[in-house]
């Protein structure tokens, strides 16, 4: 055979392993590519939009958003499709909180499906009424052993953050504080600046405006460390007790059986945009912090919380309605 023939041979037979490499390595399904979430205007919703139009540079792969209401919607939706990688859920801890609270949930958080990434995080803050003769963290804890069942908290539906947040203080503290439920998280607040409840655990985007104009007093955040969220103040773990943390996650998660490669290249390129300057700005501004975990970090992050809120659903009896 001529050496030019050769030669060409061996060129195109490389393009061809190189192409079929590439393919590999992209290994996704010429298809669109949707993450599925909660209703539009939620924090889920906005953190799968940055997302989705942050990756699709990068995958080569249209990706949109696909919004399916509250409650466990996303999750079902994503747990039925193809585990191909073109179908992921964007939720936060109730998804996998919820079935050790109802039984009609028809899913297992573990079993059914592949983390991706720990996205975000959302701390919280604790916040009381004027009225209440508290301003700090110890004062509050020792009113309510002075007053036991003589105050009460706001809360949104059982099983919201609002409501397991204080259940866990109240478990870790030693407290009894009885909880005043609403229909969203909304009316509490509300119901927390008219005085008709004297305490609540809430987003701190939506507090710190009233917390400045002295309609609520503010005594600490949630989370283990001081948080940029809430600028000079005091964590509840270094206010007497010692190791509280209580946050948000928001996690991507695709079906279980969603092969390693796509997964780890998917959190590859989420990662990459959670890392951007402008994009943690853009999550600081809605109330979460970006954190861009590994699949594996995710994975032990919700083992760990179905085993710290289990406990502690177990004990107090909670039930969602």
């Amino acid at each position: 055979m001529p050496a030019t023939r050769l030669i060409a041979k061996t060129f195109l037979l490389c393009v061809g392993l190189l192409s079929a490499v590439c393919g590999y390595a992209q290994g996704f399904p010429n298809r669109t590519i949707r993450i599925v979430t909660t209703e539009p205007g939620s924090t889920s919703d906005f953190l799968a939009r940055l997302l989705a139009q942050g990756i699709t540079p990068g995958l080569g792969r249209q990706v949109i958003v696909e919004n399916r209401g509250g409650g466990l919607m996303a999750s079902d939706t994503v747990l039925r499709a193809a585990a191909d990688g073109t179908s992921l859920v964007l939720n936060g801890s109730s998804m996998w909180l919820a079935p050790l609270m109802r039984e009609d949930v028809g899913y297992d958080a573990v079993r059914d499906f592949a983390p991706i990434t720990l996205a975000a995080n959302a701390p919280s803050l604790l916040v009381v009424h004027p009225s209440l003769p508290v301003r700090s963290v110890a004062e509050l804890i020792a009113l309510t052993k002075v007053k036991p069942g003589e105050l009460n908290y706001g809360s949104g539906s059982t099983g919201a953050p609002s409501h397991l947040a204080v259940e866990m203080f109240k478990s870790v503290a030693g407290v009894n504080i009885v909880r005043i439920p609403y229909k969203g998280t909304s009316p509490a607040i509300n119901a927390l600046l008219g005085g008709q409840v004297q305490l609540m655990v809430v987003p701190p985007t939506a507090v710190l405006g009233h917390i400045k104009s002295g309609k609520l007093r503010g005594l600490a955040v949630t989370s283990l460390k001081p948080s940029v969220l809430a600028p000079g103040m005091p964590t509840i773990a270094a206010e007497g007790l010692p190791g509280f943390e209580v946050t948000g996650p928001f996690g991507l998660l695709a079906p279980a059986k969603t092969p390693a490669a796509l997964i780890n290249r998917l959190n590859q390129e989420m990662v990459l945009v959670l890392n951007k300057a402008e994009e943690r700005q853009r999550l600081f501004n809605v109330g979460v912090e970006s954190v861009g975990s590994s699949p594996e970090e995710f994975a032990a992050a919700i083992g760990a919380d179905i085993l710290k809120w289990g406990q502690l659903i177990k004990a107090a009896g909670i039930r969602e309605e």
